[in-house]
Parts: C-alpha cells; sequence; structure tokens
C-alpha cells in the first residue's frame, strides 16, 4: 500500500472519527441532558475507552486535519479559483485547523492531562487581549454565522451527495440523514456565531459559546430535535467513511517541496 492509499484510509478513519463524536454528542443529550462539544465528546470517549481508543481517535483527527489542510492548500477537491471555491478552501483550512486542535486535546488526554475550560470562550478571551480584539470576535462570529448557513443551504440543496459514489448517493437514507445533519449543524453554527458576535461587541468573552453552549441555550424540545439531527450527521459522517470519493494528497509534491527547503 502506498502513502496516499494509507493517508485515503486513515481520512476514512478520520470521517468515522468526526461521525463518532457528534452522535456521543446527540446520544448525551438524547439520553441526560447534558449538553457537549466535540471536545467534551472526546474526553467522555477517553474516560470509557482509555488510551488505545484515544490512539485510534487521534489518528483518525491528524488525518482528517492533513487532508482538509491539504484540500485548502492545493484544492484536491475540485473547488475551483472563482469566489466559490476560494470560500470553500477558506472553510477547509478552518475545519483542519480544528481537527487539529481536537487532534491535540486527544494527545493531551493519552498523557494524562484533562482540558480545562472551554477552547470557544478560551479563543474569544485572547482574542480580546489584542488590539482591535472586539472586531476580531465580531468577525469570528459573522465567519460562524456564514458557515451556519452554508450548512443550511448544503441541508436543503443536498449538496453534499456529489461527494458520495453515485450507487449510495441515490439512496434515500444518504439523502435524509445528510439533510438532517447538515440543518442541524448550521442551527448549533448559527447559535454559535451570534454568541462570538455578542461577546465582540460587549467584549466580554464569557458570552461567547460553542455547541455545548447551543445546545443548552435551546429550550426543550427544541434540543432533542437538534440533538437528532446531530446524530444524523454523525450516522452521514459514517457513511462518508464508507462511500465519500477521496482525492489523492499529493503526497509527492510535498515532499519534494520539503527536501528542496533543505
Amino acid at each position: 500500500m502506498d502513502v496516499n492509499a494509507r493517508l485515503r484510509s486513515l481520512t476514512r478513519l478520520g470521517f468515522a472519527v468526526r461521525g463518532l463524536l457528534y452522535i456521543v454528542i446527540a446520544l448525551l443529550v438524547i439520553t441526560t441532558g447534558r449538553a457537549e462539544d466535540p471536545g467534551g465528546a472526546l474526553e467522555y470517549l477517553g474516560e470509557g475507552g482509555g488510551k488505545l481508543l484515544l490512539i485510534v481517535l487521534t489518528a483518525g483527527l491528524l488525518a482528517y486535519s492533513i487532508w482538509r489542510l491539504s484540500d485548502a492548500a492545493f484544492d484536491i477537491e475540485r473547488h475551483g479559483s472563482n469566489r466559490k471555491g476560494v470560500m470553500q478552501r477558506i472553510g477547509a483550512a478552518a475545519s483542519g485547523i480544528v481537527h487539529l486542535l481536537l487532534s491535540w486535546q486527544a494527545i493531551r488526554l493519552i498523557q494524562g492531562v484533562a482540558s480545562a475550560g472551554d477552547g470557544t470562550r478560551d479563543g474569544a478571551r485572547t482574542a480580546l487581549h489584542l488590539p482591535g480584539g472586539g472586531a476580531l470576535v465580531v468577525a469570528g462570529g459573522v465567519i460562524l454565522l456564514g458557515a451556519g448557513i452554508v450548512q443550511l443551504v448544503n441541508a436543503a440543496r443536498a449538496r453534499f451527495l456529489r461527494h458520495l459514489e453515485q450507487r449510495v448517493a441515490r439512496k434515500p437514507w444518504a439523502l435524509w440523514s445528510g439533510r438532517a445533519g447538515y440543518a442541524a449543524r448550521g442551527c448549533v453554527f448559527v447559535i454559535s456565531g451570534f454568541f462570538l458576535v455578542l461577546a465582540g461587541l460587549d467584549e466580554r468573552a464569557s458570552e461567547a459559546g460553542g455547541t455545548a453552549q447551543a445546545l443548552t441555550w435551546l429550550k426543550s424540545p427544541f434540543d432533542v430535535f437538534v440533538a437528532f439531527g446531530l446524530l444524523a450527521f454523525g450516522a452521514f459522517g459514517l457513511i462518508e467513511a464508507r462511500y465519500r470519493v477521496l482525492n489523492e494528497v499529493p503526497v509527492e509534491q510535498l515532499m519534494h517541496g520539503a527536501m528542496s527547503r533543505r
């Protein structure tokens, strides 16, 4: 098996890990009323599965982040060079960074270091200490709001199906799990973006919040409705792990570039 084939296999593991994290988030809300973000779900799995599971999760998250960052750098998903394509590549870069941070959190958990605090609030607090920090947090919130709207449009137009093998893309279970999942994720992103905008305007990091805060903010039964949508998103992640069409990452180009800098 060549390097690219190994990376594709690990990337599929990454899709499965992302799906598993959302399934855990959803089940915690549905069964216990406990709201968590992907980092909290990762810590929950580590508590129950131990270091071996965390090592597997870390490998998947790292591979997924490399694949997303490679997409941003080399356009391996063929987004194109127009404004829409550039925005999709920026989104890929953001996703890659988020999952890289999640993989680092998993490594810390393997080392026995529990995460402390809320990542979104910590990030907002750091930004607010910078010159023009309030504007930076507002800009981050606007970007997250835009990402949420994109997710909702994706749910309505079912754009996610074009990345699946054609024989699976025609299946109703692929369509409706993706639609419900992207709609729920879009709602969470919009709420989280709204929290960030308020935090930036008021210059108070405590008003920022991610997935956990968005789910907590939603009143019953809407939190459960969104949780079932996130459960569907997790299931769609498992579908992608098996049936997504993955283009090759230019590994040789990366290695040649690294060698030429020596």
